[in-house]
């Protein structure tokens, strides 16, 4: 099977589970050529993306980053392609009907780079923006067969705020859309999609990368840890609160998160201002390896997701089920899917957004209890390889695109532009 991955980036390294979905595909005897919108000098690519042998599956003509130099460079790629897909180019410069994307010449490159390939089985689209910019693709003839979505997060909470029907042409013509929980199936149903269409499809990790963590001892440091892009979603404020209202009755902990972002220097700060110079380790960006070993010398995982102010919100967060799988308890937030895989009560403990003192009274209960600690995390460990295993995953990805009757084109066509 052919299957087209249409994503933002290459991925980057913060998007594990499209990384191990492009491979688990690919070790599955299927092709995968993945489409990026952005080159890898716009985010940082994941570092397993070499060791992989992935750049060579990958395919975006250079496409000039300042508007000026576009049409000179689209002339010379069109001239280049003359007499192959020349129909197809002129119709992604269709500006009334495709928007900004065709008047900035975007849809022409991206035309360029997936029309010259051989027919594909898939479309899958990552992230609801490509699903729109999949369709697009479709419809001016530069890609055939079933579109897939798979919605994340920011996609269905961020991204469609102040848009007036951002989905509704892909809602109507896009053959499936994948959501990663209830919650988002619950949001998709909420922007227009069908009920019938969405099937939830949860991320998965490799579990057997990860091994059951060495838990601390009674009278040994107490290790929490964090691990996320240090932006407004992942709470870091209401974390970092908690742990200085831990450390007034347990002392002697210690607090690392790994992570880097735009609110470094706030986080920063914050740990002067509350004293916790001397607990807090800010480990920065670590790779998976490192992040695995990380989670091996764990304790507790501390994920106090809220909803930003931009109104971006988290899909569910990896890092939870990486935790999980090496028999770590969570802490965490009643936010988007997370209590769909934290247990409240068994495999971890939950508090409302934003609520530091709750925050800290399930950090206590099992900064108090290492047998609470092991239990928890036995059954975190249990619930992931059940629910969330990616070999598993994927095999079911598979089932997925090769569902058969899938109908190509449903619905009529609500006359909202492209974005």
């Amino acid at each position: 099977m052919r299957i087209a991955f249409l994503v933002s980036t290459f991925p980057t390294v913060s998007e594990t589970f499209i990384l191990d979905q492009v491979t688990g595909l690919i070790d599955r005897g299927h092709d995968v050529e993945i489409f990026p919108v952005l080159s890898e000098s716009k985010a940082a690519v994941h570092p397993e993306v070499e060791a992989r042998g992935l750049p060579g599956r990958r395919y975006l003509p250079p496409m000039p980053e300042a508007f000026w130099g576009r049409p000179a460079a689209a002339i010379r790629l069109a001239l280049s392609q003359r007499g192959k897909i020349g129909g197809v180019q002129a119709k992604s410069l269709n500006f009334l009907r495709y928007g900004a994307r065709a008047a900035s010449l975007r849809l022409f490159f991206e035309t360029a780079a997936i029309a010259a390939r051989p027919r594909f089985d898939v479309i899958h689209a990552h992230f609801g923006p490509n699903g729109v910019r999949g369709l697009a693709l479709r419809e001016i003839g530069a890609v055939q067969g079933p579109l897939i979505t798979s919605f994340y997060g920011y996609d269905v909470s961020e991204f469609p705020k102040g848009r007036s029907n951002p989905y509704g042409r892909l809602f109507a013509e896009g053959e499936r859309f994948l959501a990663i929980s209830g919650d988002m199936k619950s949001k998709l149903i909420g922007l227009g999609c069908e009920p019938a269409r969405i099937l939830v499809h949860p991320l998965g990790v490799k579990t057997d990368l990860f091994t059951a963590a060495e838990g601390s001892r009674p009278g040994e440091t107490l290790r929490i840890t964090t691990i996320g892009r240090m932006v407004p979603k992942k709470g870091y404020e209401f974390g970092l609160r908690a742990v200085a209202e831990l450390v007034r009755e347990v002392p002697g902990i210690r607090y690392r998160i790994i992570g880097d972002g735009p609110l470094r220097p706030v986080i920063e700060k914050m740990v002067d201002e509350l004293g916790l110079g001397g607990v807090v380790e800010l480990a920065g960006w670590q790779s998976r390896p490192e992040v695995v070993r990380a989670l091996h010398e764990t304790d507790i995982l501390l994920a106090p997701s809220i909803t930003a102010e931009s109104g971006d919100e988290e899909g569910t967060p990896v890092v939870i089920m990486e935790a999980f799988a090496s028999g770590i308890p969570v802490v965490s937030s009643f936010h988007a899917g997370i209590p769909e895989v934290v247990r409240h009560g068994v495999s971890g403990f939950l508090a409302p957004e934003g609520d530091v003192a709750q925050l800290a009274a399930g950090l206590g209960q099992l900064a108090g209890s290492a047998e609470m600690r092991r239990r928890m995390g036995v059954a975190g460990r249990a619930d992931i390889r059940r629910n969330h295993d990616i070999d598993k995953l994927n095999d079911q990805l598979i089932e997925i695109y090769s569902e058969r009757g899938i109908p190509v084109g449903l619905g009529a066509r609500p006359r909202d532009s492209v974005v």
